[in-house]
């Protein structure tokens, strides 16, 4: 797994010789939004699989597509930008998907309606490293409140986290996979609770993490300011 995290690196210090070779206005954020401003921008799904991902990964991305041919599991795209946000935040991309592939955070969610459980298998890359060797807790804790949020967002609409509470289980090694498990556990009015565990990927023997959060439903009239 390291060997992907190695090549990963390699393949970024290419790519950005490259691209200053080719494009000298690249090395300047304005003029380079000026030299590709008459290229249409194609939206590329960011959870299907890519090159970094490891064996494992791929394994379990493989198993969750097979549960989605029977209807009961839905992969869930995802994309860097939002169509929602406003001109001005033109810019903007989801915190998750802001390293090269490989890098940061690599993962895809599952949906199981009936069950009103989110699965996320995530590989986390190692610009996530926390202590030598394991991944950052922050790094995890984003992947944990992405993944309920999700879970809450799907029958919840636009929500927003209230709390979430995080137990530590055991350090999760840099380049690893692992399955994060999300579930809808009571609604009460605006209020939704959900549950979560982090396990080790494949097997899901190793616990990692376990948490418990709280999320409220936003009304879509108001303004958040």
């Amino acid at each position: 797994m390291m060997r992907s995290c190695t090549a990963a690196l390699r393949t970024l210090r290419v790519l950005r010789c490259r691209l200053e070779g080719a494009f000298p206005a690249a090395r300047h954020p304005v003029l380079a939004r000026r030299w590709f401003s008459t290229e249409k921008v194609i939206p590329k799904d960011q959870a299907l699989p890519n090159p970094s991902w490891s064996k494992d990964l791929r394994l379990l991305f493989d198993q969750f597509m097979k549960k989605c041919e029977d209807g009961s599991w839905e992969r869930l795209p995802s994309y860097k930008n939002s169509k929602l946000v406003k001109e001005q935040l033109s810019q903007a991309q989801l915190f998750t998907r802001g390293y090269e592939d490989g890098l940061g955070f690599e993962y895809v969610m599952f949906y199981n309606d009936d069950e009103k459980r989110t699965v996320c298998l995530f590989q986390g890359g190692p610009y996530l490293q926390g202590v030598p060797g394991f991944l950052h807790g922050g790094a995890i804790a984003t992947m944990i409140d992405a993944t309920v949020g999700v879970c809450a967002a799907i029958p919840g609409g636009i929500v927003m986290t209230a709390n979430l509470n995080i137990n530590f289980k055991r350090p999760i090694p840099l380049c690893s996979v692992v399955v994060i498990n999300s579930q809808l556990d009571k609604i009460e009015g605006r209020k939704l609770f959900l549950s979560c565990d982090v396990r080790s990927g494949v097997d899901e023997k190793i616990l990692y993490s376990e948490a418990t959060s709280l999320f409220i439903k936003l009304d879509p009239e108001k303004s958040l300011t």
